[in-house]
């Protein structure tokens, strides 16, 4: 018997970032792109045939740091400045937020791989939720345009 999956593309988003550690290439100043993460799904089909609803990220009544999952994904990442939790300018960052000049979250690390793992670590506990644990996320895919795309694929 074979596997069913299915993939959401949430889009749409432009997200700016710095990976401060990143001596010696451009990425360690502020940047920004129109940022996308696909979503696998893995599980059995529902009484509609589906591994998983794709509207469920507007109805679901679970909750991600106090919203829903589209609207987490919202907060997160549209027209944000995500820093690292350890980035040395972290401070002026904070400034600069409370002025209004940018919407900051912080974050552990950043960069597309890390964004990648984070977002699963944020989505797979509400599609196991969900789905009453019969469908997961396998894997997560963050695009950064169309050029550089990274994936997080957990080991279960």
């Amino acid at each position: 018997m074979g596997k069913f999956q299915s993939t959401k593309l949430f889009d749409g988003f432009s997200t700016v970032f710095r990976q401060w550690k990143a001596e010696g290439t451009h990425c360690r100043f502020l940047h920004g792109y129109g940022v996308s993460f696909r979503v696998w799904f893995e599980g059995e089909l529902d009484e509609r045939n589906w591994v998983w609803d794709f509207g469920n990220a507007k109805r679901s009544q679970y909750k991600i740091d106090n919203l829903n999952p589209k609207e987490w994904m919202d907060y997160m990442f549209d027209h944000t400045t995500i820093v690292a939790e350890d980035d040395p300018q972290l401070e002026f960052f904070k400034v600069m937020d409370a002025k209004g000049m940018i919407q900051l979250r912080i974050i552990s690390s950043v960069g597309c791989e890390k964004f990648a793992e984070y977002i699963y670590n944020k989505l797979n506990p509400w599609v196991v939720s969900d789905s009453n644990g019969v469908v997961q996320i396998k894997q997560v895919e963050v695009r950064e345009h169309e050029k550089n795309t990274a994936l997080y694929i957990p080991t279960l």
